[in-house]
């Protein structure tokens, strides 16, 4: 009887601190679903998943998911510690050149034995053990309702802060909002500060790693980020010279851009924020999406 009473114990025990982490998780994540294809983000790490009705088999796999450019010779392995039928294909991209990242893609039998993919994009270290867990969380239908947001973004959820925005702003990502002659922000919630200036870092090297214009300035400058006051990284991002799409589409021909990594609320949060040189610029001397999160000193 004691014995049962304590594998009991240690039964509702594990339970607790599961949820405890879930809860937790869940109040870094945020997520867009759009046209069948669900997008998250949490800790720098952008994620998808998307469901088929389709029998489990690498054949409708490869067929279902083209615009993954998965075959059926990369389908071979399967993680054991997923006690339901499952295919992982690990990758590594160099994009832009110089620079690598990984993606995992996960293919899993749903609990109705339909197909659901998953991609994991990490801006730094990858985890197998958080996939994993992330996986059987979809799977179980586990991720609340408050992780989402609305398709057009009236409102965003800053790490904890709700922000009402203009009607000219639309989603770039998960977590990532630009707003006409406003400015543009892209942010991650993440649970400690090394994940969050990793995070910036990678941001600044791929940027800094682009071919259509080049990095002119690059100074750290005091801000006053969320009631934080803190370090943030200016860059002057310039296009003169160089054919892009987006020059012809802005009419700017620079970006200036600020990497911050900070606490925010109890959780620490990665940012680029950036404007072009003929967007409006608030009497602060920032875009005005820029200046609702963060003051020059």
């Amino acid at each position: 009887m004691v014995r049962t009473s304590f594998i009991i114990s240690l039964f509702f025990l594990f339970s607790y601190a599961s949820a405890q982490e879930n809860n937790d998780l869940f109040s870094r994540l945020q997520a867009i679903s759009n046209r069948g294809v669900v997008f998250y983000n949490v800790d720098g790490i952008e994620i998808s998943s998307q469901e088929k009705d389709h029998a489990f088999t690498a054949k409708n796999i490869s067929r279902g998911y083209k615009q993954l450019k998965i075959n059926n010779k990369e389908l071979v392995n399967s993680d054991s510690l997923l006690d339901f039928k499952n295919y992982y294909v690990f990758k590594s991209i160099e994009e832009p050149k110089g620079i690598f990242n990984t993606i995992a893609y996960y293919f899993i039998e749903s609990s109705d034995q339909k197909i659901i993919a998953f991609t994991f994009a990490p801006s730094n270290e990858a985890s197998r053990e958080f996939e994993k867990e992330f996986v059987r969380l979809v799977r179980a239908n586990a991720i609340p309702e408050h992780v989402f947001n609305h398709a057009e973004p009236d409102t965003i959820d800053f790490a904890g802060r709700k922000i009402p925005l203009g009607k000219n702003c639309h989603w770039m990502g998960v977590n990532n909002v630009q707003c006409s002659s406003a400015g543009q922000m892209n942010w991650s919630v993440h649970k400690d500060l090394s994940s969050a200036k990793k995070t910036i870092q990678a941001h600044f090297e791929s940027i800094g790693a682009r071919q259509n214009g080049k990095i002119i300035s690059d100074t750290p400058i005091n801000v006053i980020f969320e009631g934080t006051e803190t370090t943030a990284r200016k860059v002057i991002y310039d296009f003169t010279g160089m054919t892009s799409v987006m020059v012809g589409m802005t009419g700017g021909r620079n970006l200036t851009i600020y990497f911050i990594a900070a606490p925010v609320r109890g959780h620490y949060v990665s940012c680029v924020m950036s404007f072009w040189n003929n967007d409006y610029i608030t009497p602060g001397g920032l875009a005005p999406l820029l200046d609702v999160v963060m003051k020059l000193k």
